[in-house]
């Protein structure tokens, strides 16, 4: 079955900012759907919504863990028009949530559908179907009141646009689930209900009596034991009563290690309190910690690498500044270069968690080492357009290569001696390809030039890791009515193992 990012690019022309926050609300989900004891369907139109044949594809699907599902059956991948279920259509036209009355039987089940419009500003991208198993009777009790009343919130929330929102990189990786403990706060801080996971996690860390009524930031500030891990966890639960996400930290208290997640409730953008997640991880800190000195290992071995990347190319400068051969010198500032580039993405790497880099920090460190010498010596400049993103370690350092070849290419060989000019780096992320485009306005491409019978070292080299490494393709064309010429490269973003 084909990934939602193969999905979207498939059948949809969705924006990459639209993609990326469709795979937040995908990432974001499985706590609406333990909420609201309902599976989760993502759909996305296909087609204008104003034919009346319109369509809609489902390209995700969550269960519950907290109730039996709706959905026994894989829906990904499946369609349905407006006449099977119109109310996609109503929330994404009308942009709000969209309830059925009477039940519907879906593979002998009766189900409760809701539509509920994904928004991402002032559009609405795609539509979730919250589908409801009303097979196995419920009675009301305060944990699912509780429970039903958040998935309110957030559901609106997601509605208004207002949820998920993008987060910065949390320092751990494992994330309370609505099972781990789940504790509601009203909009002046104080706990009205706790589930009995959490009221467990706060008596391993030393609170023996009820949570409901308390002040829950200063009383988890009086409880861990590390004075700055209890005020940054006291901190981020105020932030979240202002409307602020907060990350995930894990914390300790007598032996007990607790992670915390607090996230805002402002459906309608009004104030309703805030959820706090809790998760008692301390056995899992023990399995995880062999796991964790690894990764340690890997970081090490990246800065290293960078370290000795780093000698080497401090040796060949070194070469090069006492060679007469100007051509040898040359050649070794190239190496230089090279060297230079494959030792910032170790660097970064050696700085994540994940061996994922951010390109757009990579590049933005590399374009100005070269755009400093190239306007010294020539007077070109050099700037970004667009967005890069995060990729994976595997295509950071060839596609820095490529990238910083192709502006060095440009520098050498698009300007006459003594001409300046500007050479834009822009790039488009979408789903499924990274598109970027190195233009200069130089003097264009020669006379019957073919990039496959180029005999420069430089572009030999972009060819080979673009076809080899990469698995994408490149040209190089003119710029039409304007001067200059347009290096235009175009990546998948799924990495082929």
């Amino acid at each position: 079955m084909s990934t939602l990012s193969d999905l979207l690019a498939e059948h949809t022309g969705l924006s990459g900012t639209a993609a990326d926050h469709l795979q937040l609300v995908v990432a974001e989900w499985q706590l609406l759907s333990d909420l609201s004891f309902a599976d989760f369907l993502l759909w996305v139109p296909i087609g204008p919504q104003e034919a009346p044949d319109s369509r809609f594809l489902c390209v995700a699907q969550a269960r519950p863990t907290t109730a039996p599902t709706a959905h026994p059956e894989d829906v990904v991948g499946s369609e349905v028009t407006q006449d099977e279920h119109p109310q996609l259509r109503r929330a994404a036209l009308e942009g709000r949530i969209c309830r059925e009355e009477d039940p519907r039987w879906h593979l002998g089940v009766p189900v409760r559908r809701e539509t509920i419009p994904v928004r991402l500003g002032d559009e609405i991208v795609a539509v979730l179907s919250r589908d409801t198993n009303l097979a196995v009777p419920r009675v009301p009790s305060p944990l699912e009141i509780s429970y039903l009343g958040s998935a309110a919130d957030l559901c609106q929330m997601v509605a208004d646009g207002t949820f998920p929102t993008p987060e910065p990189a949390p320092d751990v990786h494992t994330s309370p689930r609505v099972g781990d403990g789940l504790i509601r706060l009203d909009s002046s801080g104080t706990v009205v209900f706790a589930s009995p996971n959490a009221l467990s996690a706060y008596h391993r860390m030393g609170h023996a009596a009820d949570l409901v009524g308390a002040q829950l930031a200063p009383l988890t500030r009086s409880l861990l034991n590390d004075p700055f891990d209890a005020d940054e966890v006291a901190q981020r639960v105020r932030r979240a009563m202002g409307g602020q996400p907060s990350m995930r930290i894990e914390a300790e208290a007598r032996g007990a290690t607790v992670l915390f997640r607090a996230l805002p409730l402002q459906p309608r953008g009004q104030q309703a309190g805030a959820l706090v997640l809790v998760r008692d991880v301390t056995e899992v800190k023990r399995r995880d910690r062999a796991l964790m000195s690894k990764d340690a290992t890997i970081r090490e071995i990246h800065h290293r690498v960078k370290n000795n990347l780093q000698t080497v190319a401090a040796l060949l400068r070194l070469q090069a500044r006492r060679t007469g051969n100007n051509e040898a010198r040359l050649a070794l500032d190239e190496s230089v270069r090279r060297v230079t580039s494959i030792a910032l993405v170790h660097e970064t790497l050696s700085m994540s968690v994940d061996e994922r880099v951010d390109l757009d920090d990579v590049v933005d460190r590399v374009i100005p080492m070269m755009s400093d010498v190239a306007a010294a010596e020539t007077g070109v400049k050099v700037r970004r357009e667009g967005r890069f993103g995060v990729v994976s370690a595997e295509l950071a350092t060839p596609l820095v290569m490529v990238l910083t070849e192709l502006v060095q290419n440009a520098f050498e060989h698009a300007f006459p001696e003594g001409q300046g000019g500007e050479v834009v780096v822009q790039a488009e992320r979408s789903a499924r390809w990274l598109d970027v485009v190195i233009s200069d306005d130089g003097r264009g491409l020669p006379k019957g030039f073919s990039l496959e019978r180029a005999e420069r070292l430089g572009l030999q080299i972009v060819r080979t890791l673009v076809e080899s490494e990469l698995r994408g393709s490149l040209s190089l064309r003119g710029r039409g009515r304007q001067r200059g010429t347009e290096a235009v490269l175009r990546v998948p973003l799924k990495y082929r193992r």
